[in-house]
């Protein structure tokens, strides 16, 4: 008799869940872990709004609890089908406070079969910088900010560690009902807002500013929402102070919630986005944030990672990058020749150009080592095949700024250079992506062989503009296939308002 068990017991051992009731929506991930890394398979997010059946009393009123045991009814098909040691349920803020919590959680656990964890401002915190981190990976110190229905968590960690992290009672669903009654969108219901905000923070702002941190990060809720408008009305770019001030502007100008309507602004947003943006607007002030990019992952995530002990020290964006490489038959030998070169003249353009800002090494080494996505699908095309998969394609170890910079840069590298694509991008990002585009360009014609033996060394001078490669001695003359790819993307650099020569 064979000791190999059913196949449906070797997939079922490979999933792992996590559900969270949150004040705002309840939300449940499924994922697949194969080989080391972790593919989500499902996922459910229904908006219960718990946080708005709270009275003055703390306590929650009947419907508010249906809508979630609702809900979790529809969960707990979908557990069935996971083990019970795979699965982690929590609850937050809403239920950290609810003087009734202990009612909704017992016909909750009744309905899931599974008990509900209520975990700690702190916890909650702890886990979406995990969340965060595996799935955001960046260099130096972070700051993570999550606006929730009932609670907002700042964290400040270096990699998969937070360093400082707390949990305010100050959130979108809760705000929206304090202060804007009855949906009013004034002048002085923001500036209500706005103090409460600025209150919950004053006295925990100059322990995260002494820190000295590099990136900033939303995971998921408002930030998202921003985000979602500024890739609807063609912005290429993180979130600024001056986005969300134009965007409190037109709430106001709006006049009432019903009549909310902003280009980019989903519908299931709509009631909670003024109150989630007042809060965003208080913490980049206070916390003096100059951009915040988007996160690939918060709560959910982190508590599928601290299940998940094997995965914590893996390098994240090597996973993905290894992954992507593998699933779309990519030549990993040439992908990474043509990283080399593109990391070489990279070094050089930012030993001469103040344009390396943007985590540059690593959307170029990604862009570099993806270039060929599409070439699967066909060659005539192929860059294009490539752009549209990366678009679709979750990059965990990157934000969605850089993803969208890797996708722009695979497009652009080669045949003629859509310029326009930049212009998407805010200035400082705009002079970097191009920088990278050109050299990703010449990585690529001086690969065109794939062989090793047929690289050369180049010199990379820059004056604005205007590039100069210089070979070694009779080298151009010695390989005229390049010099003549060369001579054809000089070309294609002036059409696109650029500079290059090749000596």
């Amino acid at each position: 008799m064979s000791n190999v068990p059913p196949r449906s017991v070797m997939l079922q051992e490979e999933l792992y869940a996590a559900v969270d009731l949150g004040s705002n929506s309840f939300h449940m991930v499924v994922v697949k872990v194969t080989a080391g890394s972790v593919q989500i398979i499902g996922k459910v997010k229904q908006k219960v709004r718990l946080a708005a059946g709270l009275d003055a009393d703390m306590v929650l009123d009947e419907d508010s609890m249906q809508r979630g045991w609702n809900c979790l009814a529809t969960f707990a098909e979908r557990l069935q089908d996971i083990p019970a040691s795979n699965i982690r349920v929590v609850g937050t803020a809403t239920l950290r406070i609810a003087a009734n919590a202990d009612v909704f959680l017992r016909k909750a656990e009744q309905i899931l079969n599974h008990k509900i964890h209520v975990i700690s401002g702190e916890e909650e915190a702890r886990q979406i910088y995990l969340g965060v981190a595996y799935t955001s990976a960046n260099q130096g110190n972070s700051l993570v900010i999550d606006i929730g229905g009932a609670s907002t968590e700042i964290i400040v960690g270096n990699d998969m560690t937070p360093l400082r992290l707390v949990s305010l009672e100050m959130g979108c669903v809760t705000f929206m009902e304090r202060y804007f009654p009855d949906g009013q969108l004034s002048v002085d219901n923001f500036e209500r807002a706005h103090r409460a905000a600025v209150e919950h923070l004053l006295p925990i702002k100059d322990d995260f500013l002494a820190f000295d941190w590099q990136n900033c990060l939303g995971a998921s809720g408002t930030p998202q929402a921003v985000l979602e408008i500024l890739v609807a009305q063609g912005i290429s770019d993180a979130i600024r102070l001056n986005y969300l001030n134009i965007l409190k502007q037109q709430c106001i100008d709006c006049g009432h919630i019903d009549a909310l309507s902003i280009e980019g602004l989903e519908e299931s947003r709509r009631p909670i986005f003024p109150s989630g943006l007042v809060i965003l607007i208080a913490l980049f002030e206070q916390l003096q944030i100059k951009d915040m990019n988007i996160s690939g992952g918060a709560l959910r995530e982190g508590l599928i990672y601290g299940m998940l002990d094997n995965l914590k020290d893996n390098d994240r964006r090597q996973l993905t990058l290894t992954d992507a490489m593998r699933r779309f038959h990519i030549d990993i030998d040439h992908a990474k020749r043509v990283n080399e070169i593109a990391q070489t003249l990279c070094r050089q353009m930012c030993a001469q150009a103040n344009v390396c800002n943007f985590d540059t090494d690593a959307v170029l080494a990604a862009a570099a080592l993806l270039h060929e996505t599409g070439l699967h699908i066909e060659y005539k095309k192929y860059h294009l095949h490539g752009a549209y998969i990366l678009t679709h394609l979750p990059l965990p170890g990157y934000t969605k700024l850089q993803q969208e910079g890797i996708r722009d840069l695979v497009q652009n590298h080669r045949q003629e250079i859509d310029v326009a694509l930049f212009d998407r991008y805010h200035e400082e990002v705009k002079a970097q992506m191009i920088g990278l585009v050109r050299i990703l360009r010449i990585a690529c014609m001086l690969c065109i062989r794939r062989q090793d033996n047929h690289v050369p060394e180049v010199t990379l001078s820059i004056n604005d503009t205007d590039w100069t490669l210089t070979f070694p001695d009779g080298w151009l003359k010695a390989h005229p296939l390049i010099d003549a790819e060369l001579a054809n993307e000089t070309w294609l650099q002036h059409k696109a308002g650029w500079k290059l020569h090749c000596q």
